[in-house]
């Protein structure tokens, strides 16, 4: 919360207030306190837009459809004068995060977060139907959690639904937030309850994997996918609650359970009064937000002349007026879509649009990662990884500042890396980013962030090529590698083929594994000069399956004793299967990037032996075990590749901030971050964190995997510095 300015008025109707909780283009949100002691949220709207008979109808009908709904997980009407010069609206305050803000700090919610919540906004939105109402902009932003449970806000666009109301909207006219619109709403067509139902499965299935259903972007390309994609809900592990979330999200409105049939569904208990169905750090954080909001300041009265208008914006030259108009972001912004000139509008700024950075404002780290496309095992892995630290730090008492955490998924796209990369860049408030998970999204990102100088830490993405190739040949400025890059695995893994008595070694190089799979091939074949008598294949990325067989067939006639394969999980299973029906019992390798429960799983029995040397620690190894114990807590699964990375990395930036402003207050520029983390020494969990004049980690460790009943088992760790 803000001091009041000088202009603001000291009182609004009985309101006495307090402070500014927020200030956007279309007016002002303070807090008050009402003639019967309550706290409120006051609303009030800037007179120059309430001189605009649309907007004035508007905010009437917020009034009149806000206090006809009479539930406790909506927030209650206090009072209203909308005919005033700045008109306003008082609702009971709720003193904590929106759910949006608690998911981008502590992560997803566990499954039964999940339906309790959806229970009870189920509920809400019962309450909002049976008053003959639809909400229409059902999203995180527009629910608050406090301690006594989830507050559904702003009826900023609540429409009738009785047919013979008058319509306020022309004709192809789209309402709401893209990312959480129904088709109809996309479609500019009339909207009912169902309407609702489908932006409530947006926002569950957000809270469920902490990505919108649709993806992200441009509001046209979610518009778009809205009505012709299918939602992505891989994240909701729980079978039912993904299936209903489906229903929710059925494109046809009749198809859609209603309100009171969701809440039917959900079989879970309702909160009384409490939040103790939400994650701790969830709690932490609205106790916290609670505590801070309601440490009032003293009341200091204000003085309005009365010649005067109450909001010195309103004195603007008309030009500059003209200009805010234009100028409005977010739940303002103007597009067109389909065949007619489809506008979508709103009353204010939506949450998701840049603001001003305060005192009290999250220190955010961005996670670039792909969560959804053929690497997510690794980024979902990296984000939980990093979320934990996130909680971790926040947990502290006595931190100089709060950290947050803002996910971008590129599902391993070079088109969707250079678009996440932009984001994130041009957020103001994100310090540093870690990721991204793989070689081709780090190519396509890698000029945007460097071009920003945004310190960029990835703890996957170990070519030696990504970051020339990236730059046109030259060096990043600010972009670690923060593991042991991928060439010392092929190095290590010739030593350890020698070590086992392996005297002629059958390197098979498979191209479908990418550039970054040949650039490992050829560190093989330097590595084994002198060491090992080496038979080398390579086989195109277009070769299908079957064609494998006769190339092992031919390796194995030349006498290999020992075999290593570079390529893919799914064709390294193939090659797997061949090698044990041959009876081949030699030691028998694969790289990193093939070594995944994919590979074990394609490979069945004929997986057991196999090893792979890799740059992530496993959660089997004697350093990680406190973490892998609080990560298997957190998240009800043993860590995956790179989490304990990915966690020590967050870290080290939070380590990194604190020590550049141990009392909050100035953020430090990227510049300045980038040369703190050049001269750092972090000791995490998987390794000590330092790094070279390339930006490259000083120690080298390799950890060695052997598949032992159907799992990559832990064995121990190679350190290779020096090397």
């Amino acid at each position: 919360m803000e001091r009041l300015l000088p202009a603001d008025p000291s009182r609004l109707g009985d309101n006495r207030l307090l402070g500014r909780l927020g200030a956007g283009g279309m007016g002002v949100v303070y807090l008050a306190r009402t003639g019967t002691g309550d706290l409120a949220a006051v609303k009030v709207i800037q007179p120059e837009y309430a001189e605009q008979a649309e907007f004035r109808a508007r905010f009437r009908r917020e009034a009149s459809s806000a206090g006809q709904v009479d539930s406790p997980w909506v927030v209650r009407v206090l009072g209203a004068d909308t005919e005033a010069a700045a008109p306003w609206l008082a609702t009971t305050f709720v003193p904590g995060p929106s759910l949006a803000e608690a998911v981008a700090a502590c992560g997803p919610l566990p499954d039964r977060a999940v339906r309790v919540l959806g229970k009870v906004l189920a509920r809400a939105l019962t309450t909002v139907h049976e008053a003959g109402l639809v909400h229409r902009d059902v999203k995180p932003g527009n629910i608050l959690l406090a301690l006594d449970g989830p507050r559904l806000i702003d009826f900023g666009i609540a429409r009738p639904t009785a047919a013979d109301e008058t319509e306020l909207t022309s004709d192809n006219m789209v309402v709401g937030t893209p990312g959480f619109l129904s088709p109809e709403q996309a479609r500019a067509r009339q909207v009912g309850a169902a309407s609702d139902v489908f932006s409530l499965g947006c926002v569950l299935a957000y809270a469920a994997t902490g990505r919108l259903p649709f993806g992200t972007g441009a509001a046209d390309a979610l518009l778009y996918r809205t009505v012709h994609d299918e939602p992505e809900l891989d994240g909701v592990e729980d079978t039912e609650l993904r299936a209903l979330l489906g229903r929710c999200l059925a494109k046809e409105p009749e198809e859609r359970p209603t309100s009171a049939e969701l809440d039917a569904a959900l079989v879970e208990d309702a909160p009384a009064g409490t939040v103790d169905w939400l994650p701790d750090p969830v709690v932490r954080m609205i106790a916290e937000r609670s505590a801070e909001m309601l440490a009032l300041p003293g009341i200091e009265p204000t003085e309005v002349p009365q010649d005067s208008p109450e909001f010195p914006d309103s004195q603007d030259s008309p030009g500059r007026s003209r200009r805010r108009v234009l100028a409005l972001g977010g739940g303002a912004a103007l597009l067109l879509a389909g065949g007619g000139a489809a506008l979508w509008a709103a009353l204010r700024d939506d949450e998701d649009t840049p603001r001003a950075q305060t005192a009290n404002s999250p220190w955010v780290i961005g996670l670039h990662a792909d969560l959804t496309g053929p690497l997510r095992e690794a980024g979902r892995a990296q984000e939980r990884g990093a979320r934990l630290a996130v909680e971790r730090f926040n947990a502290r008492e006595g931190r100089p500042f709060t950290l947050a955490l803002r996910t971008e998924d590129d599902r391993g796209e070079p088109a969707r890396a250079v678009r996440a990369a932009r984001r994130l860049t041009g957020a103001t408030d994100v310090l540093a980013v870690v990721g991204p998970t793989g070689y081709a999204s780090t190519l396509a990102a890698l000029e945007v962030y460097d071009a920003a100088v945004m310190p960029l830490l990835t703890v996957s993405e170990l070519s030696t090529r990504a970051a020339q190739a990236g730059i046109a040949g030259t060096d990043p400025r600010s972009y670690f590698q923060a593991a042991t890059l991928s060439a010392y695995g092929a190095f290590a893994t010739v030593t350890a083929l020698g070590a086992g008595g392996v005297g002629k070694m059958g390197l098979l190089g498979d191209r479908a594994g990418g550039l970054v799979g040949m650039e490992s091939v050829l560190v093989t074949s330097s590595a084994a000069s002198g060491q090992l008598e080496l038979y080398l294949r390579v086989v195109p990325a277009l070769a299908s399956t079957s064609d494998l067989a006769p190339v092992t067939d031919d390796m194995l006639g030349r006498g290999v004793d020992g075999f290593y394969y570079i390529g893919t999980p799914e064709r390294a299973a193939a090659v797997a299967r061949t090698l044990a029906e041959r009876n081949f019992t030699g030691p028998r390798y694969l790289d990193a990037a093939s070594a995944t429960g994919a590979f074990v799983a394609g490979a069945g029995r004929a997986a057991e032996g196999w090893q792979a040397l890799t740059s992530y620690i496993g959660p089997d190894a004697a350093p990680v075990s406190a973490f892998a114990t609080a990560y298997r807590k957190r998240y009800g699964s043993a860590p995956g590749p790179w989490a304990a990375e990915a966690y020590d990395v967050t870290r080290l930036l939070a380590d990194r901030l604190t020590a550049l402003a141990p009392k909050g207050g100035k953020r430090p520029t990227h510049d300045r971050l980038t040369r703190a983390l050049a001269a750092a020494r972090f000791t995490g969990v998987a390794a000590t964190y330092a790094f070279d004049d390339r930006k490259r980690m000083k120690q080298r460790l390799m950890h060695q995997y052997r598949v032992q009943n159907s799992r990559f088992a832990y064995v121990g760790v190679l350190d290779l510095t020096g090397s």
